[in-house]
C-alpha cells in the first residue's frame, strides 16, 4: 500500500462512520480547526471546485450519506471533497447549524448550501459546479 493510500485511511480514523471500499483520491478529512483553515486557504489560491460535507459521528443522517459522499467524489474528480467532523472543530461548529451541511465553492468563493442528505440532489449539486 502506497503513501498516499496510508494517508487517506488515516485522515478517516475517528470520523466514526464506516466508509464504501473506493479509492478517494480527492477526498481529505479536515481533522482540526486549524487543518480546516488550512484547507480553505488552499481552496482559495488554487480556486479549485470543492465541496465540504460539514457532519458528525453521532448524526445518523451523516451516516447515512457519508458513503454515498465517498462514491460521489470518485464520480467527480475535478472536484475536491472535503469532510469535517463538527465535534473535532470547536470553532467551526459554532457556525454550523444543521448536520449535514455541505459548502460548495467555486472560484475560491462560497456558491451554495445544501441541508440534508439527498444523494440525488447532491448528486446534482456537485454536477452544476464540477
Amino acid at each position: 500500500m502506497g503513501d498516499s493510500e496510508d494517508t487517506n485511511k488515516k485522515e478517516f480514523k475517528g470520523t466514526g462512520l464506516d466508509l464504501p471500499p473506493y479509492k478517494h483520491g480527492n477526498l481529505i478529512n479536515a481533522s482540526s480547526d486549524e487543518n480546516l483553515r488550512d484547507i480553505l486557504l488552499r481552496i482559495k489560491s488554487t480556486k479549485i471546485p470543492t465541496v465540504i460535507n460539514y457532519g458528525a459521528s453521532w448524526c445518523g443522517v451523516c451516516s447515512q450519506i457519508l458513503p454515498a459522499f465517498c462514491k460521489l467524489s470518485n464520480q467527480f474528480p475535478k472536484l475536491s471533497f472535503v469532510y469535517t467532523n463538527i465535534n473535532e472543530c470547536p470553532e467551526t461548529m459554532q457556525n454550523i447549524r444543521y448536520t449535514p451541511t455541505f459548502h460548495f465553492y467555486r472560484d475560491d468563493k462560497r456558491v451554495d448550501e445544501m441541508f440534508g442528505a439527498g444523494e440525488e440532489r447532491l448528486h446534482d449539486c456537485l454536477w452544476l459546479y464540477s
